[in-house]
């Protein structure tokens, strides 16, 4: 399994406030179906990251776009492969 870290930097302020609550509950899901590792937001607003579990680049790329933020244009989103130190323990 490799992980992805994925920014969401903001890109219309309004809609992210209009789409929070879907939002929420896709990361909720993707965290209950393993998908999602963990998620939050930055305290300056700038956005959020979200870190995914997947087999591929590909296949979470899918998943990011399937996120109400991004379908709803309130999102963009960069997605970067991530090394996750061996001495954690999620």
């Amino acid at each position: 399994m490799k992980y992805f870290a994925v920014f969401l930097p903001m890109k219309d302020e309004q809609k992210s406030k209009d789409f929070r609550a879907q939002h929420l509950e896709f990361l909720s899901a993707g965290r209950e179906e393993g998908s999602i590792l963990m998620n939050g937001r930055f305290i300056d607003g700038a956005g959020g990251l979200v870190i995914y579990k997947g087999e591929s680049l590909e296949t979470v790329e899918k998943l990011v776009n399937t996120d109400p933020y991004i379908i709803n244009g309130a999102r963009n989103y960069e997605i970067h492969e991530w090394e996750m130190e061996s001495n954690y323990n999620f």
